[in-house]
């Protein structure tokens, strides 16, 4: 009988983590079920934004258990599309996703104080953190796209090319619904630091997509 050269499965530990991520949102439903209701058709409505715009914002239970289950799921996201367009090591994997995990952490985590020391600079505390809020919201809620995308990447579809451009394509789209909304909605103030919002969107919001397109593509 001769030996047969088995290559590492990931499925374990992917399986693992989509299912500690799930209990995230179950959790935010079950403790905040009407915030939940919510939130769960918020590129359809900006109920959400208007209801909890004012009160507790970034800091509470809610919104942190879904920062939590987008930046889970939008790492998992990056390694299984990496593992579509590059050819990696198996060996590697267990290890490339704490690393993205970290990283897309501490960015966030940098971002966000970044701009809530600039707030403070400007004297526009409370304006910069409402409009934190506001696209962290929208961020979030392309989880579940990520999530969505992340099942069938693993399980069904893997090494699906088409799934990855899909996942990319409507995680722009509902972002790009909350840039629209943050623009109506706040013009006066984005017109009298038009200069600063210029070197923010391309610092922090378009540098990273490159970023992370072209470490896609090479």
């Amino acid at each position: 009988m001769e030996p047969i050269l088995r290559t590492s499965d990931t499925s374990d530990w992917i399986t693992i983590i989509l299912l500690s991520s799930l209990f995230l949102p179950v959790l935010a439903k079950s403790l905040f079920h009407g915030r939940f209701l919510s939130f769960i058709i918020l590129p359809f409505n900006n109920k959400y934004i208007f209801m909890y715009n004012k009160k507790e914002k970034l800091f509470n239970w809610f919104h942190i258990f879904f920062t939590l289950f987008q930046i889970i799921n939008f790492s998992l996201f990056i390694f299984l599309a990496a593992d579509v367009f590059i050819v990696t090591n198996d060996d590697a994997f267990p290890f490339l996703y704490p690393i993205l995990l970290m990283g897309i952490t501490a960015f966030i985590v940098l971002k966000i104080v970044l701009q809530l020391g600039n707030g403070l600079i400007f004297g526009s505390s409370k304006i910069i953190t409402e409009l934190i809020f506001k696209k962290l919201s929208y961020l979030n809620y392309t989880g579940f796209i990520m999530f969505l995308a992340n099942l069938l990447l693993a399980y069904p579809n893997k090494g699906s090319k088409l799934v990855v451009f899909v996942a990319i394509f409507l995680i722009l789209l509902i972002n790009v619904i909350g840039w629209i909304t943050l623009l109506r909605n706040h013009q006066k103030f984005i017109a009298n630091y038009f200069f600063y919002f210029i070197l923010y969107l391309c610092a922090l919001e378009i540098s990273p997509i490159i970023i992370i397109g072209s470490y896609l593509q090479n």
